[in-house]
């Protein structure tokens, strides 16, 4: 009897899942399932501790999902991706495995380890597949008419939608039971020798079912008033699966699949669309990340930024990551990451453009500590995320869109509620005020617990684009590869 073996990394569930449905085709095969965690890797990846935690609460769900299928879950923890590999040979001879069955990672070291793993494997004798699994067309399938990958979102997404409405992905069930009973004596998953910060169950419920059960009820309804409501950051008006399709407790196929059964006009520009547009953009930035490894590598997409003369002020970004720049909206979003590890996007977007545009301060550190703390951690999306706002990357506006931390507050959250709620400490500060509080207390004599703003925005916009303006004009830079 064949024995088959499923290699789970960000891919938590067992609908819909490429690799684990491939491996349970052959109904005579015994199949296993293996997850190997690698702290120091995730050390060097910035893993935030909350997403370790959400892992570790949905990995042993899925242990309990496939035990009722038959499939036994191992589990072993090493340090890297290096020895990760010299694990999974051991494990294929100790079990006799024929047959590998894995989903793509898009990101540079983990196509490094899947390529050193596919080849020891070979020689062993093992026959291994992988699938694209975690998007929903895969990498290179939507190019310009030279065959290229696109450089802006606009035109990729249109033939991004072309090519949906001729053909959807397979959304796949999950695999019938290889047994008749449950089994039972599982083997133990300790806890993984890495920091575990608790985070809110509720808000974010761990595991395939939930996910599931989330994404039915957003699709429904309130997907229909999302692109109103999006950039709201008091109203409780997105989906909030990103940590789901972060960690694959959740798929990209399974969200467009129920977006269209609850909303049938949404490949027509329908209300929905606006959040089907949000899963391109997630697709767009993981096909980005194959056709240019060096965003894996810390490098600009745009070459003449790497010219950016950055300020070296650690005193403005500790300010920035505490949430004490002065700024309400800024510092209420960053205290809200710190303490729940989730950040609504449109404030992503305000604290990332204040970091670099009103401190100037390198991208790249904002963009490792937003991994050290998001629970929805992902390169591919906060790398994009972090260039586009940095005016580094595929965006197609110029580098002088700048925010205005202040005017973005006053017309996202117009009464404060989000900022009384993250500062405490501007409670009395009446509505027509929030967004300048130290403007009021001046004015009528009042002493604020909130420190006073770190720069002067004005002066700062010009001061930022006097840099880039300099890059720009400096010597050639060499393009990433």
């Amino acid at each position: 009897m064949a024995t088959h073996l499923v290699w789970l990394r960000n891919d938590l569930r067992i609908n819909d899942n490429s690799a684990l449905w491939a491996a349970c085709r052959q109904r005579e095969a015994k199949v296993i399932a293996l997850f190997i965690a690698t702290p120091q890797q995730w050390r060097q990846h910035d893993m935030s501790p909350r997403q370790a935690d959400y892992i570790w609460h949905s990995l042993q769900l899925l242990q309990q999902a496939l035990a009722a299928k038959g499939i036994i879950l191992h589990y072993h923890q090493c340090a890297d991706f290096s020895a990760s590999v010299d694990y999974l040979s051991d494990f294929c001879r100790q079990q006799q495995v024929d047959a590998l069955f894995y989903n793509y990672q898009y990101e540079f070291n983990e196509r490094e380890r899947d390529a050193a793993a596919e080849r020891r494997l070979t020689q062993q004798g093992v026959t291994v597949q992988g699938f694209d699994d975690s998007v929903l067309l895969p990498p290179g399938s939507v190019q310009t008419g030279s065959q290229k990958m696109y450089k802006v979102f606009t035109p990729f997404s249109k033939a991004y939608l072309a090519r949906l409405r001729t053909w959807l992905p397979e959304c796949l069930p999950a695999p019938d039971a290889r047994s008749e009973t449950p089994l039972e004596n599982l083997p133990a998953l300790t806890p993984f020798d890495y920091p575990r910060e608790a985070f809110d169950h509720q808000r974010f419920p761990p595991g395939e079912a939930a996910a599931l059960q989330q994404l039915r009820t957003f699709c429904r309804q309130p997907v229909l008033t999302y692109a109103e409501q999006r950039d709201l950051p008091a109203q409780d008006a997105t989906s909030r699966l990103s940590v789901c399709l972060a960690t694959g407790t959740l798929s990209p196929r399974q969200c467009l699949h129920r977006l269209l059964r609850e909303q049938p006009q949404t490949l027509e520009a329908g209300q929905a669309s606006v959040w089907l547009n949000e899963l391109i953009w997630r697709d767009f930035y993981r096909h980005l990340l194959v056709a240019f490894p060096a965003l894996c590598k810390n490098q600009p997409f745009m070459p003449w930024t790497k010219n950016v003369a950055w300020q070296d002020n650690p005193a403005h970004l500790s300010a920035w990551q505490q949430g004490k720049t002065g700024y309400p909206i800024v510092d209420a979003a960053m205290r809200q990451m710190n303490r729940t590890g989730w950040m609504h996007n449109r404030l992503r977007m305000i604290t990332a453009s204040f970091l670099v545009k009103d401190l100037q301060i390198n991208w790249q550190l904002g963009e490792r500590y937003f991994m050290s703390k998001l629970i929805d951690g992902d390169l591919a999306a906060n790398n994009g995320g972090w260039q586009w706002a940095a005016s580094t990357g595929t965006d197609a506006a110029p580098y002088f869109r700048i925010f205005n931390p202040t005017t973005q507050g006053e017309r996202f959250d117009k009464q404060g509620e989000f900022i009384r709620r993250w500062l405490p400490e501007l409670a009395n500060v009446p509505e027509s005020a929030i967004h300048d509080p130290h403007g009021w207390a001046k004015k009528n004599n009042q002493r604020l617990d909130y420190p006073a703003p770190i720069v002067e925005h004005k002066a700062a916009r010009q001061k930022t684009l006097a840099m880039f303006e300099a890059a720009r004009n400096a010597s050639p830079v060499t393009p990433p590869e």
